[in-house]
């Protein structure tokens, strides 16, 4: 198409975005489809069994033959089709809002995938349905990856049992385990508590970038062609097995005596940090935490963020510390937790601050004029057709080249207090939680 005009161009990726959606919307009504026949062979199954009676010790043998039959048919195995069409009672029984609105095309698997994993603990069937809801309204404006913490987050205030409670238990389940795999390797997998999980694989992030760095710069190791994840793997391996990063590994890029922490960031609710409220704590971008390690986080923090939101929506109204320095990024970094494009969760330490409307528009410096972006979609919003404008609310309003709209909401705007979640807030009072961090480098 050669000599094309950019209006041809665009109408014909007009045409491709809405056969695209269309697509998506057929594939996603047909897996519904196919996990509502699933339950309904779960029902035939239950019925062949209660009509042939016998001993208990082969009642599931009508089950297992049916998952065999349409094993055989799909060609997978009995025992996965056995597991989905478990799954596929869970979803349609207990999740009956979240298949409706998968069958009509709304959401994807892998929203459907988190609302449910989220959801499954939530045993009272009237918090779990106004779990549902709220994740709902999510999942039609986000990704997965976005939708997950908000998700979590919301059914942990949900559940019945105290997330202290449960965070107790499951942590007597810590373990490192290694599996072989070939050639010579093998997986080393462990299960931390996730502030701690989280810290480790940050800590791994900035000795590799560093060791990235400066080989781009030096020619101290030119036949140094490692990729970033290997240089992780290789760090990850130092410091477990001599306590440090040898210069092997770091190849001289970081010296001796200057330490690298982790870096987690963590709010927590101020009444909780006193005592007088059990509103679970947060690590930022990944969901709820125990009380007791965000406290203990937070009391080894260089410095707190005191974080005023509005109570229903979320909203960062205010930001203040007691002894103020880069207030606007810090304001910035709480309100926005990763890139502002739709879909990105590059967090906020690996992205620019960019004006909304430029600086040479006489865009102004403040608060509801800047955004983070990653290097990759702050380069896309400067030489694209893309184009933004922000409300004084922190959404961001992104226009594709062909006219799609595409609010973007502020991170902490995705978890919303519901009546049964917050019942002790009273409307338009203003809810305030602290927020624990030490700054990144600059």
């Amino acid at each position: 198409m050669t000599g094309t005009t950019p209006t041809a161009w665009q109408q014909r990726i007009d045409t491709l975005l809405h056969a695209l959606a269309d697509a998506r919307r057929d594939a996603a009504a047909a897996q519904a489809r196919e996990v509502a026949l699933l339950a309904e062979a779960v029902e035939i199954a239950q019925a062949m069994a209660q009509d042939a009676g016998g001993p208990t010790s082969v009642a599931d043998i009508p089950m297992r033959s049916l998952a065999a039959q349409i094993g055989a048919a799909a060609r997978v195995s009995d025992r996965t089709v056995q597991k989905h069409m478990s799954d596929a009672v869970v979803l349609v029984e207990r999740f009956p809002a979240t298949f409706a609105t998968w069958a009509a095309g709304d959401i994807s698997r892998g929203h459907v995938r988190v609302v449910v994993d989220a959801g499954v603990g939530i045993d009272d069937n009237a918090a779990r349905a106004v779990f549902e809801d709220a994740a709902l309204e999510v999942a039609r404006r986000e990704t997965p990856g976005r939708l997950k913490p908000a998700a979590r987050l919301l059914a942990t205030r949900l559940h019945l049992v105290p997330l202290q409670e449960r965070h107790t238990a499951a942590a007597t389940k810590r373990e490192v385990w290694v599996r072989d795999l070939d050639d010579g390797m093998a997986e080393l997998i462990a299960i931390l508590p996730a502030a701690i999980a989280h810290g480790i694989r940050d800590r791994l992030d900035q000795y590799a970038r560093r060791v990235i760095d400066a080989r781009d710069t030096t020619d101290t190791r030119p036949t140094d062609a490692r990729r970033i994840s290997e240089v992780r793997a290789d760090v990850f391996a130092d410091l477990l097995l001599t306590g440090h990063a040898s210069p092997d590994v770091s190849n001289d890029a970081i010296p001796a005596d200057e330490a690298i922490i982790a870096r987690v960031q963590v709010t927590v609710p101020a009444l909780t940090a006193v005592g007088a409220d059990d509103t679970p704590a947060e690590l930022i971008g990944k969901g709820p935490i125990d009380t007791a390690t965000a406290l203990r986080l937070a009391g080894t923090a260089t410095g707190w963020d005191r974080v005023l939101t509005h109570p229903v929506t979320g909203t960062v109204l205010a930001i203040d510390r007691y002894r103020p320095s880069d207030h606007l990024k810090r304001t910035l970094r709480v309100r926005d937790e990763h890139c502002r494009f739709p879909g990105c969760r590059i967090p906020t330490y690996r992205s620019d601050i960019d004006h909304t409307t430029a600086r040479e528009h006489d865009g102004p410096t403040e608060l509801t004029n800047l955004a983070h972006l990653c290097r990759r979609h702050h380069t896309l919003k400067h030489h694209s057709a893309w184009r933004v404008r922000q409300t004084p609310d922190g959404i961001l309003h992104w226009t594709s080249p062909t006219g799609r709209h595409y609010p973007e909401h502020p991170a902490r705007t995705l978890v919303f207090t519901t009546e049964q979640a917050g019942a002790d807030i009273q409307t338009g009072a203003v809810s305030e939680s602290a927020t624990a961090s030490d700054p990144p480098p600059s």
